[in-house]
């Protein structure tokens, strides 16, 4: 199939042929990292979509990532590239819908917070485009996911940083997560010079007003930039009819949103209304887009008003793509108005014959200049300007600062029409091109800073390195908000999790303003909650808990929202609570440190389970990462040894006459069948399981190069003694001898894959708060007592014969730092070393394709043999 045919099939009509731009990176041989500088209304959205997908399935080029990545700056373009995606995929056969086989099809997902975010992650191995926004992207692109639980940050760090093609959207509204953007690109690419990346990972950053002058910001982007191709549109090919509009321009001065809105309304009101599409007014802020739309109200019938700002939940924003944001939409004698922010500046499928926009940067003028016309014809612009009185006023000039809205003013001052092609032609002759597109970022994500964003445990007060500065600048950093009927004088039940349709983005300050006033405690009237998740528990809000990326909790009778406002601190209106879907158990298992809602399910053995999680280990590392599908079968087989400690299967209740009840190997079990009485607060059995690896080296091999090896003269040296081996020592059996027979590095990446198989223990060994309240004088650590005692049990050798795991001792000595007498190397020095050797992001993507093997397996029905082939 020749790539016109593809586009046409693609885009749904044989009567339109892709631009030039989009063929040429569609067949462009060196897939990588790229600029793309294309004007508003020239399908970008299309064309980079019809790339991955060209290079991906008709090319098979293995190049070309499996994850494409969509990071947009505004929630309110989100679910119309969703709708656009998945509308292509549809057309081209190839769309998967969550049901039935993966293989050969692409799955979308929307990123954008709460517990529906789909099952993207369980399928490394499958094509899939995630669509969602810096905010929520970038956070987890560094390890610490927005409005997501902790144990999912690695997966989903590991997935983003490896076997992606990142689209950066629209980046002149990025602000300094621009920066970060290819910050991290620049990391990756030095470990693949490293040969620290399994799977390459590319960016493709894209604007009508993209200036390769931001990438120069910081030495890190040196290497990066050398040679990076740039997508543009020569000025040969600059006709048409989306260039030959015109746009007549003018610029002037006004007090207040009332005199805006008088002045809109008469506009409005004396247009042709026979030609007249939508008229579109855009506002700097939330705060006087409000101010506006309410003067309007006054004058014009709600029906005919809308109001578009990124302070509403989506199930409101829902229905703007149907009801007005879109092309059918904005037809000839349209009677409507609508007021919006800088939401509307990128990507949205509208165009306005009269456009009044607030003065913004150059930039920003550019991307509202292209909602006007946008598929030919004529429109009128109004430059608004609020500060001319006041130019070097800080405080007015907010979102932005006096210097940009001085370059965008005298700039208007040479116009008197903004259509693309006179911006071009405006451009390229412009002395001072780069007053106008100004980009300092306040901060740079730097080398270490990544590296250290690696550990995701939450420090003894339960806070974590605070990320937002690498997201967003000054107020925009936002926390989310969900509201829930709470009847008075009581507490949320824990079963509780918000869905994305639930989620409204608030910043973070103002909420804290909001709930709490100035103190710390949460203000009269007010009810809000945070979830704790080292208790698995809703915990009263206090004004230090709000802070970016947070998810809170308001009981719905406390107001704060109104759903034709969006987010309205000053509103006590009861708020109407959106009745989420019911929480899975994979969700459940991540939200909490201690929750094992995963082994709830029918009843099967640590041999039985942990043979089904190694063959989907195996079967996706051989379509990923061949050379290493070994370690991950033995990693599946071994995985869950740690169930057999007592406490853990405590909580399963057996009956006397059942041919569960002498059995010490139980993994699963029907939910019903669970004690949660009996349940050990802070067990984590994938600790107990890493212990047992270690302890089959210290009974069988002392001096194995994984274990004292090494290290044996110099812990000599220091007076320190070795644990003696009993006299009396049986010979391995064939699974321990399959341990035994790894070397140091594959032995301590097995240890890794199945101490983070669950995602709450990785880098460090920290005791948690139920660890302290033991009374026996004994070290704990998750639920693990040093010393205990794990009874044999039966696990598959790599033949599928059975064999066992002798009955040993369990030694915490590696959770200390530095050498020890008994293992070597404590756990976080393995680690540390592991990670120079391997890289950051090549280690979260392999501990990514365990855990996505486990959840598949975990979700499987099987027929364990050993309990008779029943369930």
């Amino acid at each position: 199939m020749e790539f016109k045919e593809f586009f046409q099939k693609m885009y749904g009509s044989d009567q339109v042929d892709p631009w030039s731009w989009q063929i040429k990176l569609a067949l462009d041989d060196a897939f990588g990292n790229r600029l793309i500088r294309i004007p508003t209304g020239l399908g970008k959205t299309v064309g980079v979509l019809g790339a991955w997908l060209w290079n991906r399935f008709e090319k098979e080029e293995w190049s070309c990532p499996c994850r494409l990545v969509w990071c947009l700056p505004m929630r309110v373009l989100v679910e119309q590239t969703e709708m656009e995606v998945r509308n292509a995929l549809k057309r081209l056969g190839i769309y998967w819908n969550g049901t039935g086989s993966h293989e050969g099809k692409v799955g979308v997902h929307v990123l954008m917070g709460g517990t529906d975010c789909g099952d993207w992650a369980l399928y490394p191995e499958e094509c899939a485009v995630l669509i969602g926004t810096q905010d929520m992207l970038l956070s987890r692109a560094l390890n610490r996911g927005y409005a997501a639980s902790r144990a999912r940050w690695p997966m989903e760090f590991g997935l983003l940083n490896s076997d992606t093609l990142w689209i950066m959207d629209e980046v002149q509204l990025m602000d300094v997560g621009l920066a970060t953007s290819f910050q991290l690109q620049a990391f990756r690419n030095d470990d693949d010079c490293e040969a620290k990346m399994l799977r390459p990972t590319f960016s493709w950053w894209m604007s009508a007003t993209l200036q390769p002058d931001w990438f120069c910001t910081s030495p890190d982007t040196k290497d990066l930039m050398l040679g990076m191709p740039v997508s543009t549109i020569p000025a040969p090919e600059r006709s048409g009819n989306l260039w030959d509009v015109r746009k007549t321009c003018r610029t002037i001065s006004m007090k207040s949103a009332k005199e805006l809105a008088r002045s809109v309304h008469k506009a409005h009101v004396e247009r042709d209304k026979s030609r007249s599409a939508p008229t579109l007014v855009v506002m700097n802020t939330v705060d006087r887009a409000v101010e506006v739309y309410q003067e309007l109200l006054g004058n014009v019938a709600s029906e005919t008003l809308r109001l578009v700002h990124s302070r509403f939940r989506p199930s409101e924003r829902e229905s703007w793509r149907e009801e007005f944001l879109n092309k059918a939409a904005c037809t000839p004698g349209t009677d409507r108005i609508i007021v919006a922010t800088q939401v509307i500046e990128a990507g949205v499928d509208m165009s306005s014959t009269l456009l009044f926009t607030e003065l913004a940067p150059w930039s920003s003028l550019v991307q509202r200049f292209g909602r006007c016309a946008r598929w030919g014809g004529a429109a009128q612009v109004v430059v608004v300007d609020f500060n001319a009185d006041k130019p070097d006023d800080i405080k007015k000039a907010l979102p932005y600062g006096p210097e940009e809205l001085a370059a965008a003013r005298t700039a208007l001052s040479d116009l008197q029409d903004v259509s693309p092609k006179s911006l071009e032609e405006f451009e390229e002759a412009y002395a001072n091109i780069r007053d106008l597109y100004p980009y300092e970022p306040s901060h740079l994500l730097l080398r270490h800073e990544i590296e250290e964003l690696f550990d995701t445990s939450p420090d003894l007060s339960g806070a974590d390195i605070d990320i937002s500065r690498f997201i967003r600048s000054g107020d925009e950093r936002d926390l989310y908000v969900f509201w829930v009927d709470i009847p008075p004088k009581e507490q949320p039940a824990d079963s509780i999790q918000p869905t994305r349709k639930e989620l409204c983005a608030v910043p973070f300050m103002r909420a804290r303003e909001w709930l709490c006033g100035k103190t710390q405690r949460l203000a009269a009237g007010n009810r809000a909650w945070v979830w704790d998740w080292q208790e698995g528990v809703w915990r009263t809000a206090r004004s230090t808990y709000l802070y970016p990326g947070q998810t809170v909790l308001v009981a719905a009778n406390c107001g704060g929202y109104d759903t034709a406002c969006g987010w309205s601190p000053a509103s006590m209106k009861h708020v109407v609570s959106l009745a989420g879907q019911p929480v899975t158990d994979a969700n459940k298992a991540d939200s909490a440190q201690d929750d094992d809602s995963l082994s709830q399910t029918g009843w099967q053995t640590i041999a039985g389970h942990s043979l089904a999680v190694a063959e989907e280990a195996r079967d996706i590392a051989q379509m990923l990462v061949s050379e290493l599908a070994h370690i991950f079968h033995l990693a599946g087989r071994v995985h869950d040894i740690g169930k057999a400690y007592p406490d853990f299967q405590l909580q399963i209740q057996r009956a006397r006459d059942s041919i569960f009840h002498a059995r010490t190997d139980i993994a699963k079990a029907p939910k019903l069948y669970w004690n949660t009485r009996q349940r050990p607060r802070g067990l984590r059995h994938e600790l107990a399981s890493t212990l047992a690896l270690f302890a089959i080296l210290q009974r069988h091999d002392q001096n194995h190069e994984a274990l004292l090896g090494p290290w044996k003269e110099l812990l000599d040296a220091a007076g320190m003694t070795v644990a003696p081996v009993p006299e009396v020592q049986l010979p391995p059996t064939d699974i321990e001898r399959e341990i035994l027979d790894l070397d140091a590095e594959d032995f301590n990446l097995l240890l890794y894959l199945v101490c983070a198989h669950h995602g709450k223990i990785r880098l460090v060994w920290h005791p948690c708060p139920a660890d302290q309240k033991h009374k026996d004088g004994k070290v704990w650590i998750r639920g693990v007592m040093d010393g205990a005692t794990l009874p044999s049990i039966p696990l598959y050798t790599k033949e599928q014969e059975l064999s066992e795991v002798r009955e040993c001792c369990l030694d915490l000595a590696p959770s200390a730092a530095g050498l020890n007498p008994h293992t070597g190397l404590g756990w976080t020095e393995r680690i540390l070393n592991l990670l120079v050797t391997i890289g950051h992001f090549n280690m979260a993507w392999l501990e990514a394709i365990m855990r996505a093997a486990d959840q598949r397996a975990s979700t499987r029905v099987i027929k364990d043999p050993l309990l008779g082939g029943g369930q």
